[in-house]
């Protein structure tokens, strides 16, 4: 299909620049699963070497099914870079909303150890200011009824993000996510993300700022647009 197509040539972009013994973080969702597919095929055919650290139970999953030695940060002090994907890239910033696919703590963890992050998406998740997809705010699960009440004062409508069974879903962590679409458009995600991180019990927002290199958008007809943040 167009959109997975969109997404595989993303993906493979960015693999294509994993070089031999280089450590390597791995994102989570529908797109960063190409660049896992890409990666271990290019340890199948080229017999390169690397230790990549994953962002979440189902990508570790995913990397051992296809080959990919793993590590973790007690003996791994920091990457040469990571590839995720994003639920909105802004166009200009590369700023970024994350954490659709409930891993942003992690996520954000292994992109601020990576020399280099690298963004994957398709082109529908352009966008020019942040804020159509509802912000991913990680909490605690104690108060988090009082932790919405202050996202809220803040003009966010956060709602608590349910698992398929109806419970409350649960991060690779033990902590909850409120999905907050009230706050956009984004004209100040700086200041947004600073009040956000001040109410006691967010643990980490969903704004990437300030962080990725480089986006690797794809196209339906296959073809790969590489964007960089413009020059300040």
């Amino acid at each position: 299909m167009p959109l997975e197509r969109a997404k595989r040539a993303a993906a493979e972009a960015a693999v294509a620049l994993v070089d031999d013994g280089m450590r390597v973080g791995l994102g989570t969702g529908s797109t960063a699963r190409y660049a896992i597919e890409a990666l271990g095929q290019r340890i199948r055919l080229e017999s390169l070497r690397i230790v990549a650290v994953p962002t979440s139970q189902a990508t570790e999953a995913l990397a051992r099914k296809a080959g990919i030695p793993l590590g973790g940060f007690a003996d791994i002090e920091e990457l040469d870079l990571a590839i995720d994907g994003a639920d909105e890239i802004e166009r200009g910033t590369l700023n970024l909303i994350k954490g659709g696919g409930g891993a942003l703590l992690r996520e954000k963890i292994v992109a601020q150890a990576a020399h280099r992050f690298l963004v994957v998406a398709d082109s529908s998740k352009l966008v020019d200011r942040l804020g159509a997809f509802a912000l991913p705010v990680e909490c605690v699960r104690f108060g988090h009824e009082q932790t919405g009440r202050r996202l809220a004062d803040l003009g966010g409508t956060p709602v608590l993000r349910l698992a398929g069974d109806g419970a409350p879903f649960q991060t690779d962590g033990g902590n909850l996510i409120q999905d907050c679409a009230g706050f956009a458009p984004i004209t100040d995600p700086w200041a947004l993300a600073r009040h956000i991180r001040e109410i006691a019990g967010v643990v980490e927002t969903g704004l990437f700022l300030d962080m990725a290199e480089c986006a690797f958008v794809g196209a339906p007809d296959g073809s790969v647009e590489t964007l960089y943040p413009d020059a300040a």
